[in-house]
């Protein structure tokens, strides 16, 4: 579908913040070391939260913080779906198959987290059950302004062996309006990968944005990203 008229004057983040997401490697070990203490956090009621990884990414880059929620008090699982390649039928139905299945065990809503695209993924998820979602956290994920304000497309389009990507400008209009439940979508302003303004949610009675420092890549070993987490935890 070609661009409609009216869309935002946004461009994906500039080459040199791009650069600056070699950060990633500094701020992991130091979310690893300072994780390692929750002081000063409040502690978690055992529900069950469960972290979605982004484009190309799997289980093991949400471990750390999986962790940290556990040392918290909650129940925190990934989304045991392997590398994320994007949405696909079979995909859909196994993960929703996997919120009815973790809200069933422990007798609860879920409260779901998504880095990156997978912040697209739970904000759908929580569209279509949202009796069974708690709340949705959403890290530096492009879900608002236009599609092609990132620098993903490059990676999708290597995924797809070179293919042009087809973007689906109504269908991402369409999933701007926040689901049913409590949302918040915490950003960055030095994002290298998504524009920041296209992580934000529009004001609405359910959601907020909590903005943070640091990269893109190191949103899920991002102690900020971690106190937000933890606070809105705690809010039922």
């Amino acid at each position: 579908m070609s661009q409609p008229s009216g869309m935002p004057d946004i461009r994906a983040p500039r080459l040199h913040l791009l650069a600056l997401e070699l950060r990633v490697f500094a701020e992991m070990p130091w979310f690893l070391l300072r994780s390692l203490s929750i002081r000063g956090m409040p502690a978690g009621d055992g529900h069950p939260v469960m972290i979605v990884p982004g484009f190309g990414a799997n289980d093991l880059t949400t471990l750390p913080l999986r962790r940290a929620l556990n040392q918290l008090g909650y129940a925190a699982y990934g989304w045991d779906q392997g590398t994320n390649f994007g949405m696909r039928p079979a995909l859909k139905n196994a993960l929703t198959q996997r919120l009815e299945k973790l809200s069933s065990e422990h007798q609860s809503p879920v409260s779901l987290i998504g880095w990156s695209l997978g912040g697209v993924f739970v904000r759908e998820m929580a569209r279509h059950q949202p009796q069974l979602v708690r709340r949705v956290f959403t890290l530096g994920s492009p879900i608002n302004g236009r599609p092609d304000a990132n620098n993903m497309l490059a990676l999708f389009r290597l995924a797809n062996r070179g293919k042009p990507v087809n973007l689906d400008w109504e269908g991402f209009r369409k999933r701007t309006t926040p689901p049913p439940v409590p949302c918040t979508a915490i950003y960055s302003k030095s994002d290298g990968i998504v524009a920041w303004q296209c992580s934000m949610e529009d004001p609405a009675a359910n959601t907020e944005c909590a903005e943070v420092r640091g990269s893109h890549f190191g949103l899920v070993v991002n102690r900020q990203v971690l106190r937000v987490i933890a606070d809105r935890l705690t809010r039922v």
